[in-house]
């Protein structure tokens, strides 16, 4: 139960901080803010300050900043409707920007006491390795991208060669600061015990020691790394190797969270889960930040899409697309997303019977 509670305190938390940056960017672009609410469901308390109601709300599961002219005309200087799109652009993205700056403070202070770190660097060739010096691979060299997939962490190399396995990888490595390029083919070698088997022939995985600043670069690494699953994730569904049926929502992520909860602290104790935990909600929240980036109706990233398609009506036309159209539309994407969560909760749910 403990795990299910602190998995639905997670999915608060980050829906609260990005209506947090929306409301901050408001705030500082002039903007009336008519409510911003910490939770949704019937009020627990409010406080109105200036032109703006801050509410707490029973329901731990979010939040929202309701500005003036965000979903109807308004006719105050001061409603969204009416700024400058440079100021709408910050509005839109603040939300995502706080989100991922959220998924990184926590992997930040996850690694705050981390005393080492694995690199990239080959650190051993197999004797019968075809490409052993100066013109292909030496102990020593840095694997930099693979396959033009750029390597951050350890855990990347594996990743990247197994997605769509030829058997050939093209890889790019530092070498004294200087970049080489490598086509490498898999390879029949044969262990101590004289069995066969395929391998590209190298071993990777140095350690380096930590230092506060490799601490801050590795936490960057780590994030970026969320982004490049959320988008790898996406060419999956695009490309249909994988289908709506392997999405997971709320409900499927909770039930996520729950299991590495318990798995990890039979392992390991309630420390250790809690650390599985905090990985795993960072990152959620660079998903949710690159999700909502994403330029669709109802997201953030749809109404970034509409202020450009916007200024293409201005210079084109020399005037802008009625806001009920866009209203229109953003209503219809609402919809088709809302659709989409029901059934992903509903396989979820069925998944769990």
């Amino acid at each position: 139960m403990v795990y299910i509670l602190i998995a639905i305190l997670i999915f608060g938390v980050l829906i609260a901080v990005h209506e947090f940056g929306h409301f901050l960017a408001a705030k500082a672009c002039g903007v009336r803010v008519n409510e911003f609410s910490i939770g949704m469901g019937p009020q627990l308390f409010h406080k109105t300050k200036g032109d703006t109601e801050y509410s707490l709300r029973l329901l731990p599961i979010g939040g929202y900043c309701a500005m003036e002219g965000e979903d109807e005309d308004s006719d105050d200087d001061r409603a969204l409707g009416r700024q400058v799109w440079w100021k709408k652009f910050i509005i839109f993205v603040a939300g995502a920007f706080m989100n991922f700056l959220t998924g990184l403070i926590i992997v930040i202070c996850l690694y705050a006491g981390a005393q080492a770190f694995y690199t990239t660097e080959i650190v051993e060739l197999n004797p019968d390795f075809p490409q052993q010096g100066e013109d292909g691979l030496m102990p020593g060299d840095t694997i930099y991208a693979i396959n033009g997939e750029r390597i951050y962490l350890k855990s990347d190399v594996s990743l990247i060669m197994g997605l769509g396995d030829t058997g050939t990888i093209d890889m790019t490595v530092l070498r004294d600061g200087k970049k080489f390029d490598r086509t490498l083919t898999r390879q029949v070698y044969t262990d101590e015990n004289g069995k066969e088997y395929e391998a590209y022939g190298f071993t990777y995985g140095g350690i380096v020691e930590a230092t506060p600043l490799l601490r801050l670069q590795y936490s960057w690494y780590q994030t970026m790394d969320y982004v490049r699953i959320v988008r790898l994730s996406l060419q999956m569904l695009l490309s249909g190797a994988a289908g709506v049926n392997d999405l997971s929502g709320p409900v499927g992520i909770v039930s996520t969270i729950t299991e590495v909860g318990k798995e990890t602290e039979a392992e390991a104790g309630f420390g250790a889960a809690l650390e599985s935990i905090l990985y795993f909600a960072a990152m959620i929240a660079v998903n949710l930040a690159v999700m909502n980036l994403l330029p669709l109706p109802a997201l953030d990233g749809g109404h970034v899409l509409f202020l450009l398609v916007n200024g293409i009506a201005v210079a084109l036309f020399k005037k802008e697309i009625p806001s009920k159209y866009l209203n229109a539309i953003n209503g219809i994407g609402f919809a088709l997303l809302m659709a989409l969560m029901l059934f992903v909760t509903f396989h979820d749910i069925v998944k769990l019977l």
